[in-house]
């Protein structure tokens, strides 16, 4: 592991970036219709048990990454097996999140250019960024962190002064019942987009102050369920459930219907700058896992040698991932969440916690 000094403020900042990330564009948690915002808030305390879980892990193995603790915890040959399905698996959510990024561009200016040429411009300051290690894709984080709260709280404002806002369109609150809302806290919100923590587990023995760690990362995701929450329920109240549902980006759309005395509008500029930002601390953070996580194994003594080669890889597979936005936003939404996350997220660790609870409970026994 390089030698880097992450302090509680960077963490903070990078788990809301995180979590923000690619999911303010999508139609969160939508298969709960009008009650969606509940769903996001419901499935933040399910992230901050999972937050818990993975600084617990942390916790009993401070000095070492999460590839070096399965190797201890599940043998070196399982552990190695799980390690590498989990550096295929931030490769894989790190194309997912580039393909959001190009596709939003796409869709918001560049009509005529291809997929791939875009990708490849923010890979490129990705593959940089990461190769002068986490420390500085940390500060970086602080320098854009006020920028993006600063637009998200004018637009919130300009959202309000504007009308917009029909709180009919929240109506009835629980029409189905609370366990259909349940149904899509356990099946997608859950894990989108708060189980994504996990990519902190390999950042957080860089934390100069460790014992805040955990205080501050549950912090972070309460804020960050919060934040989802509203903007969900903003969308909901400008859109309207059907219009929300099936807009592939409802909070662009939301902010394109800003008008503000007549000639304040078309602010979605602002949103393209903020969801740019975001999508590429996310995309940097899992790219960064898997970079780690590869030099771990292999024990390659210079992780920088692996950003480019390993991008090369994020940028293909998000250009093949899908064949268009729908099929993709379909596979995410549906397939990835529900049946790859909560292996990831939630049946691995929770395996590890287990393991590594007995292994130390009977190690403090023996002594």
């Amino acid at each position: 592991m390089e030698k880097a000094k992450i302090s509680l403020y960077q963490l903070f900042v990078l788990i809301l970036l995180l979590e923000l990330g690619s999911a303010i564009l999508v139609p969160l948690a939508m298969d709960a219709k009008q009650d969606a915002w509940m769903a996001i808030l419901f499935g933040m305390v399910g992230g901050l048990f999972l937050y818990w879980v993975y600084y617990r892990l942390f916790f009993y193995y401070p000095d070492l990454s999460p590839p070096e603790y399965m190797q201890k915890l599940l043998g070196k040959i399982l552990g190695n097996i799980i390690a590498f399905c989990y550096i295929i698996f931030f490769i894989y959510i790190a194309a997912r999140v580039l393909r959001d990024f190009g596709e939003m561009l796409l869709t918001f200016a560049y009509l005529e250019t291809p997929l791939f040429i875009v990708n490849a411009l923010l890979m490129l300051v990705i593959i940089f960024a990461v190769s002068k290690g986490i420390e500085v894709v940390a500060r970086t984080g602080e320098l854009f962190f006020v920028f993006i709260y600063f637009l998200a709280i004018v637009g919130f404002i300009l959202i309000a002064f504007s009308g917009l806002i029909d709180v009919n369109n929240l109506k009835p609150v629980l029409e189905n019942g609370i366990l259909s809302v349940g149904r899509v806290v356990l099946t997608q919100s859950i894990v989108f987009p708060y189980g994504e923590v996990f990519v902190f587990s390999m950042i957080l023995p860089y934390v100069t102050d460790r014992k805040k760690a955990k205080m501050t990362g549950l912090f972070a995701v309460a804020l960050s369920g919060i934040n989802l929450s509203i903007t969900m329920a903003i969308n909901i109240g400008v859109l309207g459930v059907d219009l929300t549902s099936r807009s592939p980006f409802p909070l662009l759309s939301t902010i394109q219907s800003i008008q503000v005395a007549e000639f304040l509008e078309r602010l979605d500029v602002f949103f393209m700058i903020s969801t740019v930002i975001c999508i590429f601390f996310k995309v940097s953070l899992f790219f960064y896992a898997a970079v780690s996580s590869t030099a771990v194994i292999f024990k390659i003594k210079k992780p920088s040698n692996l950003t480019y080669p390993l991008g090369m890889v994020v940028l293909f597979m998000s250009v093949t991932i899908a064949s268009n936005y729908a099929e993709h936003l379909e596979e995410g939404l549906k397939f990835v969440t529900r049946y790859v996350h909560p292996f990831f997220f939630i049946m691995i660790p929770l395996l590890l916690l287990g393991i590594a609870f007995f292994k130390n409970r009977k190690n403090s026994n023996q002594s």
